[in-house]
């Protein structure tokens, strides 16, 4: 009875090394194909597309402590910057972004002296003041540190032409001209989408 064992389980073990079955060699050239066609599929690194509307002192930092954040993490960061956002990437106008008093619940005043004449310069120089105080990177400074972690920061031809900027306005490495069609598809590509 053991002999009829043994001879069955070598005659099954040598049938699955005849006939269709790859050699050792055939094996490592397909392992070695799928290896790369898994790299070239995945380039390795996770996206972020972060789309800035706003260009308030308030909302410059969201976007750009979010994009230096994750390209620390190794993310590839893509900010599209449109509307007023686009004043976060102008050198001039991104050191005057205001702070609106109008409308922000969290403002430590109400509306009613909000909307006073002046409120707008008061309420962004107490919002200057707690950055100098806390020791909290400006506007500048954090899309400088950005685009040295390789940010990308683009400007919206749309708006470019909208507001009748100059793209020699922008901070070096900008990318300006870059199109509603070339946002989304940076979006689509990406692992996390923003809107701020």
């Amino acid at each position: 009875m053991g002999t009829d064992t043994s001879d069955a389980s070598a005659d099954d073990a040598s049938e699955a090394t005849d006939g269709d079955a790859p050699s050792r060699a055939e094996l490592a050239a397909r392992v070695d194909e799928l290896e790369d066609a898994l790299a070239e599929a995945d380039d390795g690194g996770k996206k972020m597309s972060i789309i800035a509307t706003k260009g308030t002192l308030d909302m410059a930092y969201p976007p750009l402590i979010l994009a230096s954040t994750a390209a620390a993490f190794g993310y590839e960061v893509t900010v599209f910057h449109t509307f007023w956002g686009l004043d976060i990437l102008h050198e001039e106008r991104s050191k005057s972004l205001k702070l609106s008093s109008v409308g922000n619940p969290n403002m430590p005043v109400p509306n009613a002296v909000a909307a006073l004449p002046g409120m707008d310069r008061v309420t962004t120089r107490m919002m200057e003041k707690r950055i100098a105080d806390n020791d909290t990177a400006t506007v500048e400074e954090l899309l400088e540190t950005s685009l040295d972690m390789g940010v990308e920061f683009q400007a919206c031809q749309m708006t470019i032409d909208l507001m009748d900027y100059d793209e020699d306005d922008f901070y070096d490495g900008v990318t300006a001209g870059v199109g509603a069609a070339t946002a989304l598809q940076d979006m689509a590509e990406a692992d996390i989408q923003l809107l701020v």
